[in-house]
């Protein structure tokens, strides 16, 4: 069985608590959640050193590390977005289908290793972009594609969302 593609729009993550997983991202900035991405980046590597990683709970659900490489890739996309955000006013965000990239990628199929060292110098690189954002540019908008209108704070509250929510599915 193959892995029912995630169509939630999860931008009311900017207003309240996500019951899911716990976070509650509303009063981040770009600077802070550049310390929790370097703070959850050895909680994945953790993840990846463990045995079994490449096994998925079901046929219906990421293994672990599916997860820590979509998180990977979550820190490249979100990194040149930002980058988007600053260099140009107002720009609408190509999209990017994390289902597609995950089946391109083949997510499933990577040594956790890599992964690891990988999602480290991603996380590392889009840390430090979020941190380098001046407070005057944290009002900067952007816009995704289906229309959902961001500023870099809040595009910087919805990517750590991500990357906590993926580490509570994985209990990481």
């Amino acid at each position: 069985m193959a892995i029912e593609p995630d169509t939630k729009d999860w931008t009311w993550v900017l207003q309240r608590r996500c019951e899911q997983c716990g976070a509650e991202v509303a009063g981040e900035t770009p600077a802070t959640v550049a310390a929790l991405v370097r703070a959850a980046v050895p909680r994945w590597q953790a993840v990846l050193r463990r045995p079994g990683v490449a096994e998925r709970p079901d046929e219906g659900t990421w293994s672990p590390l599916e997860y820590a490489a979509h998180v990977r890739d979550v820190f490249g996309v979100f990194r040149a977005r930002l980058a988007l955000m600053l260099a140009e006013d107002g720009p609408t965000f190509a999209d990017w289908d994390q289902d597609a990239a995950a089946v391109a990628g083949r997510y499933r199929d990577q040594d956790p290793a890599v992964v690891a060292e990988e999602l480290a110098g991603a996380g590392t690189a889009v840390a430090d972009a979020f941190e380098a954002v001046p407070q005057s540019a944290w009002e900067r908008p952007g816009l995704r594609s289906n229309g959902s209108a961001f500023t870099v704070r809040t595009l910087a509250q919805y990517f750590v969302h991500d990357v906590l929510h993926h580490l509570h599915d994985v209990r990481g």
